[in-house]
């Protein structure tokens, strides 16, 4: 893996609060991205669903540009081959994506590697690979993916949070209203796609998230 100076992943361990995923952002991917790496945000994922790989390697060539040279860490959603070609600092796979094992050798030791899990079940066994972060979630319903998975609830995920043993990040449909509870029930880390990719204002929306997380 090439681009950015390799991430050190000790930084995951005391929580990095927003990871951001974009998916159709309005005001663009470009423009997004760069709000991200002016803001200083930890993580910026690309996620393009229904998109033909050229498309995303197209998109992810861009914001890997911007990227480059940035304390912004780029993920590629699902396609490891597309974050090879860009030079992406990782992927996220899913529960019915390429095995961890095989990712993990198609980039690398240095390559951050996170891994999604809808059930204490999965968390359990996600972790056990030691990949560098999992995803929890839903939380709650979400309508940015088609076929989605039942949401948890505030219980469910805090369950998942206490047997994750690598960092976790909370996701799905977490709104500025809700983002109090999920901070409250224990999570350090969590992802905001609509409120930031519905936003003509992303760079207001970024402030008030961190603002709402300097008050837990």
């Amino acid at each position: 893996m090439q681009g950015n100076p390799v991430p050190d992943k000790k930084m995951f361990a005391d929580g990095f609060g927003l990871y951001s995923v974009l998916t159709d952002p309005i005001r663009s991917y470009e423009y997004v991205t760069e709000v991200l790496v002016e803001q200083s945000v930890q993580f910026v994922q690309l996620r393009m669903k229904n998109a033909t790989t050229f498309a995303v390697l197209k998109m992810a060539e861009k914001m890997r540009k911007i990227t480059e040279g940035s304390s912004t860490i780029f993920i590629v959603n699902d396609m490891p081959e597309v974050a090879r070609d860009c030079a992406a600092d990782g992927v996220h796979i899913g529960q019915d994506d390429m095995p961890y094992a095989e990712v993990r050798a198609m980039l690398g030791p240095d390559a951050i590697i996170g891994i999604s899990t809808h059930n204490p079940s999965q968390t359990e066994a996600a972790c056990s690979l030691s990949p560098d972060y999992i995803g929890i979630g839903p939380v709650y319903a979400t309508p940015t993916k088609q076929i989605a998975d039942p949401p948890l609830g505030l219980d469910t995920m805090r369950i998942m949070l206490d047997k994750a043993t690598v960092p976790a990040i909370c996701i799905g449909g977490i709104s500025l209203e809700q983002l109090p509870d999920v901070l409250g029930a224990g999570a350090k880390n969590f992802c905001m796609v609509r409120p930031i990719c519905s936003s003509e204002n992303p760079r207001s929306v970024i402030k008030k998230i961190r603002e709402i997380s300097s008050e837990r």
